[in-house]
């Protein structure tokens, strides 16, 4: 097996400006760069990226850490964060806490024993003492989604606010005005700031928010299912529903159909994020979606700057994305009887 000694001998050069020469080209002239790649191709050498990753002291990997696999948002989110990475030359590896605190920071632990690049990280809990662990890690860090007050790190998100605006304003316009929402695990910093700009928009628009109308549906379908039929069997049920996120939206629609009301005929139904096979369902829901291969391309050009300086004082960054309302079918006029 070839070796770097052998190619510093074929291309009368010191071991070490090869070693230069192969980890960053631009250190050595053109010709010198040339006389190397074509000395390493000759004899067959390849550089060992394990021993690379030990002498610079990190591996050419990026740790993403999710709550849930479940939500289909995750799944656009790794393609863009995989696609950002190998033009840096690194790979990605995906783990999922399944929204368990313990489970969290045992697998940050272990990325971190494993002298990863870098993490990418949608938190789940918010807990202080969690927020503690995460500011000691000497691994660089970048948090998505969940912004953690307190946590000085770059953070990737949405205008979540404004998310809420668009959907709840577009029902008010169509003359609702008992709105109902499956909102997010509460305490969570997404779905507070998303019930948030719930009950601003429905104030804004003269209508007085009923805390019974927003539950918890812990971004879960089953969950929201269940919340649904409480909403829709309830006297007074609202004449719509907006969910926090798109797999509620799906509990909540097939509950709407197990009670055989009709959507949006009996009820509308709003959600932020979508799904990819959104085409086939019936009715097509109105959404506010999130440009998710920017978020994923800013996370993970926030992470190497990180990265590749990795002795430099960056201070923490923040990029929050304007998301897009899509109108669907899944949204009409309250029926004329309410």
């Amino acid at each position: 097996m070839a070796t770097i000694r052998d190619v510093a001998k074929m291309a009368k050069v010191s071991i070490s400006t090869v070693s230069v020469a192969l980890k960053d080209g631009t250190q050595v002239t053109p010709e010198t760069l040339k006389r190397i790649t074509d000395a390493a191709e000759a004899v067959g050498y390849t550089p060992n990226p394990v021993a690379q990753s030990l002498k610079a002291g990190r591996s050419k990997l990026i740790g993403v850490v999710i709550g849930s696999m479940q939500n289909p948002w995750f799944g656009d989110l790794m393609a863009g964060i995989e696609e950002t990475a190998q033009q840096h030359h690194h790979l990605v590896t995906l783990s999922e806490t399944r929204m368990d605190l313990e489970r969290e920071r045992a697998t940050i632990d272990v990325l971190c024993s494993q002298r990863v690049g870098g993490i990418i990280l949608s938190p789940y809990v918010t807990t202080a003492e969690h927020v503690k662990f995460l500011a000691e890690l000497k691994t660089p860090l970048v948090v998505i989604d969940q912004k953690l007050e307190g946590l000085q790190t770059d953070f990737v998100g949405i205008d979540n606010e404004l998310a809420m605006a668009m959907l709840t304003s577009q029902l008010l316009r169509l003359g609702h005005r008992r709105i109902g929402h499956i909102a997010g695990t509460t305490g969570l910093w997404t779905s507070e700031r998303r019930k948030q700009g719930f009950r601003e928009t429905l104030a804004a628009g003269g209508v007085e928010p009923d805390e019974t109308l927003i539950v918890d549906g812990q971004y879960d379908g089953q969950v929201a299912y269940d919340q649904a039929m409480r909403l829709l069997t309830r006297p007074d049920r609202p004449t719509a529903i907006i969910a926090a996120n798109v797999l509620m939206a799906l509990g909540a629609l097939q509950a709407i159909n197990d009670l055989n009301f009709k959507c949006p005929d009996d009820i509308s139904l709003a959600s932020i994020d979508t799904v990819p096979w959104a085409s086939v369902i019936h009715p097509q829901l109105t959404v506010v979606v999130q440009p998710i291969a920017e978020i994923a391309h800013a996370a993970t050009a926030f992470l190497m700057d990180r990265v590749n300086a990795p002795h430099e004082a960056i201070a923490p960054r923040e990029r929050i994305f304007t998301p897009k309302f899509v109108a669907g079918s899944s949204s009409a006029p309250p029926p004329a009887r309410a």
